[in-house]
């Protein structure tokens, strides 16, 4: 067999309808785009929501109409992608990497508390894997910091306190305490990457909580201005009788998303729950197949939670990095597909260069040089999940 890690799964439908958008003389940001928007802040439970090119561009988005930069710190996890640090850098704040907690993939919230000082603005948990992060005791400890808190604009003094931008680009459709990803967090991105449940080829939405003091549609607007130029209108409200005419309010940036792509996120919400279901099968058969081995396997369902299903992360608890890579090895001449999620950032090559080093990070070391994660889409076979459950005991 040839089994990729993470195909996209489109279909004729999505083929269709990009196909409408193509041919509707409409390309680009446009009615497709903002329906999927509606769409998303229902699904999420929101009043708004806000459809970027990715959601690396939502978590910048909020640093800029937070004001966050220079001289600020931003908390996260070093156990993560870099797209959860570079924002932070992007913007001109201080990254401050905390540990994770001994054998999980969540950051440790005693260290997290440890790390908070004046200076400190935001905080990005991670939920890998699609698996919600324990937000009821990050705003805990937020509040236990909170005379700590120096507001340095209005949009800051509508929080008074440390804001969490939940980095939720695994978790679209997650639930919490009967809760959706999206309405738990201050503000929440996810992903939809060729790579991720939800796809939009690239793509990414951001959604919030309601603000005191803050209404919604200005922040909407605030959103849409930083995404396009800092421009008064965009491109389909110009294409009114007499609304040629423009202004540009700030120098801002250029993210927005496109029709056609608006167009296979669409189709993809119509088929959302059944492919979240169709992944919590395959997690189940695989929960079953190792159950009896010397491995820990994340946890993706339990009484107040689901996850989105995004990724089996599965670690081998009697082997090391040596170990792990050759078992990647294995399966791969078996025609099978695995990865590795993640390598922590103070191990990468740019935060060294920032200073960071990994045996600062014991405990989100120990947890990457023995995880390996398996191939889990939807389009896997029965047969398939049968043939990677087989050869991955053989190697076990």
């Amino acid at each position: 067999m040839n089994i990729s890690f993470s195909p996209p799964d489109i279909g004729l439908e999505e083929v269709e309808e990009v196909s409408k958008a193509l041919l509707s003389g409409w390309i680009t940001t446009g009615p497709r785009t903002k329906e999927l928007e509606r769409q998303i802040a229902e699904f999420c439970n929101t009043e708004k929501a806000v459809c970027l090119n990715s959601a690396t561009a939502c978590m910048e988005l909020v640093f800029h109409v937070l004001g966050i930069g220079e001289g600020d710190e931003v908390i996260t996890t070093a156990y993560t992608y870099t797209a959860s640090a570079s924002v932070i850098r992007h913007v001109g704040a201080k990254i401050v990497f905390v540990d994770t907690q001994p054998n999980s993939y969540e950051m440790d919230y005693e260290k997290l508390a440890e790390v908070i000082t004046s200076n400190t603005k935001a905080i990005i948990p991670v939920d890998l894997g699609g698996v919600i992060c324990d937000y009821a005791k990050m705003y805990k400890i937020i509040e236990t910091k909170r005379h700590l808190f120096s507001p340095s604009n209005d949009m800051q003094r509508s929080f008074n306190r440390i804001v969490i931008v939940e980095d939720a680009a695994h978790a679209f459709g997650a639930k919490q305490n009967g809760k959706m990803a999206g309405e738990i967090a201050d503000f929440t991105s996810f992903s939809f990457h060729a790579v991720k449940n939800f796809t939009t080829a690239e793509g990414g939405a951001l959604v919030w909580r309601n603000i005191d003091g803050v209404d919604n549609d200005w922040l909407y607007n605030q959103f849409m201005l930083l995404s396009l130029h800092g421009q008064s209108k965009d491109a389909l409200t110009k294409t009114k009788i007499g609304s040629w005419e423009y202004d540009i309010l700030s120098t801002a940036y250029k993210c927005n998303m496109t029709d056609i792509v608006a167009a296979i996120g669409l189709v993809q919400m119509k088929r959302y729950e059944s492919l979240l279901e169709k992944r919590r099968q395959i997690i189940e058969k695989y929960n079953s197949a190792f159950s009896s081995f010397n491995v820990h396997i994340l946890s993706h369902y339990g009484s107040d939670y689901s996850s989105s299903g995004h990724l089996y992360m599965v670690r081998l608890l009697d082997q090391d990095e040596k170990g792990r890579n050759e078992i990647i090895i294995q399966m791969a001449k078996d025609g099978i597909a695995c990865n590795v999620h993640y390598k922590p950032l103070p191990m990468m090559t740019a935060y060294k260069n920032l200073g960071f080093d990994i045996k600062d990070f014991p405990n989100a070391y120990a947890m990457y040089k023995n995880e390996i994660t398996l191939p889990l889409h939807t389009r896997l076979t029965d047969n398939e999940v049968d043939y990677v459950a087989k050869c991955f005991t053989k190697y076990i």
